[in-house]
């Protein structure tokens, strides 16, 4: 959901720095396929650039409007193809293909069953108008334009935890198109305010955003230990939104009259998407078992509780789950197939473990997940994560958290940095922009670089936590 622009060039250049032109710096690493030899050879090399130009193809969605799933599923299946010719040549067994095979598909499993619910319970509250019921009375409460700034901030902070940043995004998103009424000096630093507190929101905690999640369910750091970001992610928010607020105009919209209300078994599906968070959390913690049980538990029982009211309703409402289920963001789930089968075939193939080795050794934990937190403002954060994931360096609870952190909230930096920026463009099309969005990147910086600060601060008696 990207647009190509010269830094994402420059950051695909960079991986190919490493790819290509550090292998003699880079000792054996610790997979299946690691021989230096094999990594030179040109169906490896052209496996790197299936890699890249898959990518180059999803930074082109906004012009192009090919879905990105599809370029990075076919290069997922071409990657692996070209893997089993090379392991053919070299002898390899059969069973240890598949092993490396079944590897990815098991971490794709747990995480797409996970989102499934997640997804379901979202798109059910969504139909059952809760949101709608949210922006209709914040649009209707005749507050002034400053006011709305900082309460559209703070509820996109505290609703992304429990939401995705995407869905926070287009419900405050609208609230701001629907009271600024054109006016670009209040609709632009709103929208820019949004997709940060919704960015900064969802890094601290495993529900706000996928990269956190896949930290999660990796099993790197514990789901209450997430909780140690919250004030560094407050200060990434609290800090532009500062600034900003002293260029918000003074004066208050025209109250609109729109009301809104919530259909049947709303509040109870809230209640119940609640207490299947709590289930997943208490599943992991208490009986080992993968979240993804507690949040298809909870789907099991939104669905029964969906058939109930249907059945029991006089007009006979015609809520049906497994309507949302086809109306779940599909496009994304396959993203993250695409996404963790190229990065799985480029592990197997030896390239992960030698970029783990230049980048997590030779710089350094700090300045590599402080990098890849500017790298996530131009290529997606989501195959950033994977591949630290897959690189699998030796770290603290301090430093999963910090790239957590950064790969989380540096996608802030530019407007195309993140689901929440590209769907907020779509929201105020013409008057959130990137330009518009750029003009603030650099107070946008000074919090990315506030939070971190904090964090280093505060969190410091993690770093010796393994």
């Amino acid at each position: 959901m990207k647009v190509l622009v010269l830094p994402g060039l420059a950051a695909l250049a960079g991986l190919m720095a490493i790819f290509f032109g550090f292998h003699a710096m880079a000792a054996e690493p610790d997979v299946v396929l690691s021989d230096k030899a094999i990594m030179s050879s040109i169906p490896a090399l052209a496996c790197v650039g299936i890699f890249i130009l898959s990518y180059l193809a999803v930074l082109t969605e906004e012009f192009s409007h090919l879905p990105k799933s599809k370029p990075v599923m076919l290069g997922a299946g071409l990657i692996w193809v070209l893997a089993g010719f090379i392991s053919k040549q070299q002898g390899v067994d059969h069973d240890v293909l598949h092993d490396a095979v079944f590897h990815g598909l098991e971490e794709y499993g747990s995480l797409m069953l996970f989102l499934l619910a997640a997804m379901t319970f979202i798109a059910t509250l969504q139909e059952r108008n809760v949101f709608g019921t949210l922006r209709a009375k914040l649009v209707t409460m005749g507050l002034s334009l400053k006011q709305l700034f900082w309460i559209t901030g703070f509820l996109a902070f505290f609703l992304s935890p429990i939401a995705d940043n995407l869905t926070t995004a287009l419900v405050m998103g609208a609230v701001v198109m629907a009271v600024g009424q054109g006016n670009k000096k209040f609709i632009v630093p709103a929208c820019i305010n949004i997709v940060c507190a919704a960015n900064a929101g969802g890094a601290f905690s495993p529900f706000g955003d996928i990269t956190t999640l896949m930290v999660w369910q990796a099993g790197h750091v514990d789901f209450f230990e997430f909780f140690a970001l919250f004030v560094p992610s407050l200060v990434c928010f609290v800090i532009p939104a500062l600034i900003m607020s002293f260029f918000i105009p003074k004066g208050k919209p025209d109250p609109l009259d729109h009301d809104e209300k919530m259909k049947k078994g709303a509040k109870f599906f809230i209640f119940l998407g609640i207490a299947t968070i709590a289930t997943a959390v208490s599943f992991e913690q208490f009986l080992g078992l993968p979240p993804f049980l507690g949040m298809m538990t909870g789907m099991s029982l939104l669905m029964i509780s969906a058939y109930i009211i249907k059945v029991t309703t006089v007009d006979h409402d015609d809520i049906n789950v497994i309507d949302q289920v086809k109306d779940v963001e599909w496009d994304t789930l396959l993203f993250f197939f695409g996404v963790i089968f190229s990065v799985g075939g480029l592990a197997y193939l030896g390239y992960m473990g030698l970029a783990s080795e230049y980048m997590y050794e030779g710089w350094g934990a700090s300045i590599t997940n402080i990098a890849l937190g500017f790298a996530s403002a131009v290529i997606d954060n989501i195959p950033v994560m994977f591949a630290v994931l897959t690189m699998n360096p030796e770290m603290s609870h301090f430093q999963w958290l910090l790239i957590t952190l950064t790969t989380g909230v540096g996608g802030s930096m530019l407007s195309i940095g993140s689901a929440a920026g590209v769907a907020l463009m779509g929201v105020a099309k013409g008057q959130y922009t990137f330009f518009g969005h750029l003009k603030w990147a650099p107070v946008i910086l000074l919090g990315y670089l506030a939070a971190i600060g904090v964090h280093f601060l505060m969190n410091a008696h993690l770093m010796t936590v393994n």
